[in-house]
Order: structure tokens, then C-alpha cells, then sequence
């Protein structure tokens, strides 16, 4: 098989892990805040549910994550998920929807409280202190460890070969086990370099544009 045709497959192929990609961060971006929320809560029961689910996903591997959103409904229920693709994007905006939610958490426990204080001596309403004092600072906080957590889900979309998804890397073994080549397989590390390559540069021109708020 020729270098041009491998690399068309695996063209092909990177719609499935730019779709994992892209749609994790739509839905895990605002669930994570959503999970938060329910953390911090002063309502004691939602508070203590909230933590015990971080804990959970948290403490096992995404991959089995995976099976368990895409097996447990036709195991218990009867009524398996027949869209791989959606199974997938329903563990990968779980699981990464529980790791944002705790930075944003850990960038809003690092706010000095006379932040706040100083709001209040302006005239400013809680919504305003929020919106125009407290959260410019914790983006600014957060975003090294946000770049990190979504340079790892590039890599992290390989994962969804274990329900067969015809992602780059699941193409790549496809080739390689009917063609009797293994290079392909070193090969899909040129389109993840690009990838994470691509986001560095942009987390990079974020961060220099958020110098101008300073904590």
C-alpha cells in the first residue's frame, strides 16, 4: 500500500477523532461548570452526590468508561447503543467534563476573597463582581491547566478503537493487520504532533493575550 493511499485513510479517518474531539469540548466545557456548581453547593446532599461522581470518574480509566456507556445499556436494559460514534462522545464529555469542573473549582478557591470586598466597596452587585472582576482571573488562572487537559484529549481520542471506532488509530491497526505493514501504525504520530502542534500555538497567543489582567 502506497505512502499516498495510507495517508488518504488516515485523513479519512482523523474526522472521527476531530468529531470526538471538537463535540467533547462543546458539551464538557459548560457540563464541567454545571458540575462545579454542584460541588461547591451549600446544599449539602447535591454537594456530597457531586463528589462521590468526580470521585468515581475520576478514580477509573476513561477506556472503561467507554465500555461502560456503550455495553452497560444493552447489559441492563436491554436496549444497547446502536451509535458507537454517540457512546464515545457521551464518556469522553463525561469524563472530561469532571476533570474541567475541577479546575474551575481549584481557579475559583485561588481568588483572594478581598477581591470580592473591593467589589462590594465600588458599588458593584454580585453578578457584576463575577462577571467583570472574578472570572477574567480565574480564566487567566486556568487556562495553563485547561491547554493541558485538551492537548490529552487529543491523544486520549485513541481510546475509542476499543469500540471500534474508525478513528486514526483504528484505521492504522486495520491496515496494518491487512496489509502486513507496521509502519502506518508510527505514522498516525505525524497527525496527533500536527494537532497538538496547532493547539500549543494557539494556547500560547491565548495566554499572551490575557496578560493584560493581572491577579
Amino acid at each position: 500500500m502506497s505512502f499516498w493511499n495510507v495517508t488518504l485513510k488516515l485523513l479519512e479517518a482523523s474526522k472521527f477523532t476531530l468529531g470526538i474531539f471538537f463535540l467533547t469540548l462543546l458539551i464538557a466545557i459548560p457540563l464541567g461548570m454545571v458540575i462545579c456548581a454542584c460541588s461547591m453547593s451549600k446544599f449539602k446532599p447535591l454537594k456530597y452526590v457531586s463528589q462521590v461522581f468526580v470521585w468515581i470518574i475520576r478514580g477509573t480509566p476513561l477506556m472503561l468508561q467507554i465500555m461502560v456507556v456503550f455495553y452497560a445499556p444493552g447489559l441492563l436494559f436491554g436496549t444497547p447503543i446502536q451509535d458507537r460514534f454517540l457512546a464515545a462522545i457521551i464518556a469522553f464529555a463525561i469524563n472530561y467534563a469532571v476533570y474541567f469542573s475541577e479546575i474551575y473549582r481549584g481557579g475559583i478557591l485561588a481568588m483572594p476573597k478581598g477581591q470580592c470586598e473591593a467589589g462590594q466597596v465600588l458599588g458593584m452587585n454580585r453578578a457584576q463582581i463575577n462577571a467583570f472582576v472574578i472570572f477574567p482571573q480565574v480564566v487567566k488562572k486556568i487556562t495553563p491547566a485547561m491547554s493541558n487537559e485538551v492537548i490529552t484529549l487529543v491523544k486520549d481520542t485513541s481510546l475509542a478503537n476499543i469500540i471500534a471506532i474508525s478513528e486514526i488509530i483504528f484505521t492504522a491497526n486495520s491496515i496494518v493487520s491487512t496489509k502486513a505493514i507496521i509502519w502506518p501504525l508510527f505514522y498516525t504520530g505525524v497527525f496527533y504532533l500536527v494537532m497538538v502542534g496547532v493547539l500549543t500555538l494557539f494556547f500560547k497567543w491565548l495566554e499572551k493575550k490575557m496578560n493584560y489582567y493581572k491577579a
